[in-house]
């Protein structure tokens, strides 16, 4: 069996990070903080991920993306993308959720957590559903236990090793983990009317 090759990619939180997987090696991986303009920035990223690896998109075995939680246009564009190329190399593409890709980088014992809006956090109980705790309930946790927070370049890193991982187990297509709805509110004005 040849060694893989996964192109793994998160736009989850103000970054843009990418990385390219040969093995079990990291060859190449970018990271640029930002708050906007992550969608016209991915593609041109994996493009020179790629090319300082000395690799195509037709060379790749597999897809990583980050599916969040995290931010709601940040998550779409990443799991958007990762489905589009996956679609278009015939290729598997692997959600990887920020909590998993935490815990597969960090030895220490602790609570994985995604930074929120408003000093608020997204949890994963090992029993229960993921949801944002405030301020006041993190706060709670770290006397108990540190929380483990993902720093970009590590969980790019995580992200396609575990892709790497899974991509030959059938995986379902990424989807965006949601916790909380989008902070947009609906127009206030009607529905268009469809005319026949």
């Amino acid at each position: 069996m040849s060694t893989p090759l996964v192109l793994s990619f998160d736009t989850s939180a103000a970054h843009v990070a990418a990385a390219l997987l040969c093995g079990d090696e990291i060859v190449v991986r970018k990271v640029e903080e930002m708050k906007r303009g992550q969608a016209e920035r991915l593609m041109p990223m994996l493009e020179e991920v790629l090319a300082e690896g000395g690799k195509r998109f037709a060379d790749l075995d597999a897809i990583g993306v980050g599916i969040g939680p995290g931010n709601f246009t940040g998550i779409r564009i990443s799991v958007s993308a990762a489905r589009g190329l996956a679609l278009g190399l015939g290729i598997p593409a692997v959600g990887v959720s920020s909590f998993d890709a935490i815990e597969a980088g960090n030895s220490r014992i602790g609570v994985a957590v995604v930074p929120g809006p408003r000093g608020q956090g997204y949890l994963s109980p090992r029993k229960g559903a993921p949801y944002l705790a405030t301020e006041d309930e993190l706060i709670d946790i770290m006397h108990d236990v540190p929380l483990l927070t993902p720093k970009a370049d590590s969980l790019v890193d995580q992200i396609a090793r575990l892709a790497a991982q899974r991509y030959q187990d059938n995986p379902t297509r990424p989807a965006p983990l949601y916790i909380k709805p989008a902070d947009a509110a609906p127009p206030k004005d009607p529905a268009p009317v469809i005319l026949p």
